[in-house]
């Protein structure tokens, strides 16, 4: 209830401050008379015995503070601030109000006041929060929610984060700008569904799935970010309290496998045109398939404090899939790999290792792609391929099957190739480097690449 009450109680006691004409009836307070009070000086409107009185005092700056002057059921006399510079007609309205309380039955009133005042100060902070958490879900959109988590796979240095981002950027932002803006809270499956169906309904299935796993994913780290202390606090600040691309079916076709691998012939058709290419492009290939094959997002970001000389390796650092630290992958350098390193480096302007530009960037996925497609070409129109053209991908694949074919365990395959080890043992147990088998490895697929004869004997794993 609003008293209109403003300030702190004041003095509990009205002690002997309180001006009184002893022996004589009190008039009632004047604008005039309170006017001509001195600062400190205490006047009070006649009242009634049990009814409490209003009561004014002159401050130092002119004003008159009001108060309303009552006997607790203690015996207290306890006075309650009313205001200080208003008119003494509403000072009397007001006096007038807490009178009718306390003889109605609010005998203790100043408790009585302070506790409409906590619940009259909560139901606004309460207000408040409605207000707040409105304005906070409208910022929440689902574009806030798709930027913060490729903001996040930035920060935990993901290779897929610049993918990720062009993808929802052209299938969500740029296709859906009223869903894009749309607050998460409201976004349901059906929403998500759309957006994936006009995807798959163009004939990509694959990118429609990649789509679909990228928005799965933002949801669920929206979700996570609440209660993980690694979360991104952008996301943990959208309050993510559902998935809607949970529930989302998988693109049926969308992940067949591929299965094309070079034939002995093919490779070494291959390694021979791509030692006939003028470097850097040649040097970049030959770097490519002499180090196993390795994903080439992991390749460009190798740099010369990566390359250890004395052993002759490159420190590769494999961040794919979920993991929240880059596994160390140490690769070994052959001597052709070696030479290929520096031919591609040239001049050296750049300290990246894997380049077409004298090192002063890593070559990117395209860059290696759009150079072997080109060889790809070249050996079609010569009849050098039995099944058709072939992908980078279809190089690493083609790497582990030679190998797999030339007796090479596939503990040693999985450990040259980085995939396959996310176990437990693999994590915290199995130390051993594996790098004289998998330098040895790399020596057979150069033999088998060259046509260089050799015995070739399976490698076998250590025993400890």
């Amino acid at each position: 209830m609003d008293t209109g009450i403003n300030g702190g109680h004041g003095n509990k006691k009205t002690g002997t401050g309180a001006r009184s004409q002893t022996g004589a009836k009190r008039a009632l307070l004047t604008p005039r008379g309170i006017a001509a009070m001195k600062p400190g000086e205490w006047a009070a409107d006649p009242a009634p015995r049990g009814a409490g009185v209003l009561q004014v005092r002159k401050l130092v700056n002119g004003e008159a503070a009001y108060y309303y002057r009552y006997t607790a059921p203690d015996g207290e006399r306890v006075r309650v601030p009313i205001a200080a510079g208003i008119e003494l007609a509403e000072a009397r309205k007001i006096a007038a109000r807490l009178s009718g309380r306390y003889q109605a039955g609010d005998r203790d009133l100043r408790d009585a006041l302070d506790a409409e005042q906590r619940e009259a100060t909560r139901l606004r902070e309460a207000a408040q929060r409605e207000v707040d958490a409105a304005a906070e879900q409208k910022r929440a959109t689902l574009a806030a929610l798709l930027t913060a988590y490729v903001e996040q796979l930035r920060r935990d240095g993901k290779p897929s984060m610049r993918s990720v981002e062009r993808a929802l950027q052209r299938h969500v932002a740029d296709a859906w700008p009223t869903l894009w803006n749309t607050p998460v809270a409201e976004i349901t499956t059906d929403d998500l569904l759309a957006v994936i169906a006009r995807v798959a309904d163009a004939g990509k299935l694959r990118e429609a799935a990649k789509v679909r796993s990228y928005l799965t994913a933002a949801f669920a780290a929206g979700l996570r970010a609440r209660q993980d202390a690694r979360g991104l606090p952008a996301l943990r600040a959208l309050r993510i309290t559902s998935n809607p691309a949970r529930d989302l079916v998988t693109i049926e076709g969308a992940t067949n496998a591929r299965e094309r691998a070079l034939s002995v012939a093919e490779l070494r058709a291959y390694w021979k045109r791509i030692s006939a290419l003028p470097d850097p492009a040649g040097a970049l290939l030959r770097f490519h398939l002499l180090t196993g094959g390795q994903r080439t997002e992991q390749l460009a970001r190798l740099t010369t404090a990566d390359h250890d000389s004395d052993v002759q390796t490159v420190r590769l650092r494999d961040g794919k899939g979920r993991r929240k630290v880059a596994r160390i992958h140490d690769v070994p350098l052959i001597p052709e790999a070696s030479r290929a390193m520096k031919a591609m480096r040239g001049g050296a302007l750049g300290p990246h290792v894997f380049t077409v530009t004298a090192g002063e960037s890593g070559a990117v996925y395209a860059t290696v792609q759009h150079r072997a497609r080109e060889v790809a070409a070249a050996m079609a129109e010569a009849g050098e391929l039995e099944k058709g053209p072939f992908t980078v991908g279809d190089l690493r694949r083609t790497v582990e099957t030679r190998l797999a074919a030339a007796g090479v365990g596939v503990e040693t395959r999985a450990q040259l190739q980085s995939h396959g080890l996310g176990g437990i043992q693999a994590r915290h147990y199995d130390r051993q480097d594996y790098l004289a088998e998998k330098r040895a490895a790399l020596e057979t697929l150069h033999r088998l690449a060259t046509g260089a004869a050799a015995s070739v004997t399976p490698i076998k794993r250590k025993t400890r």
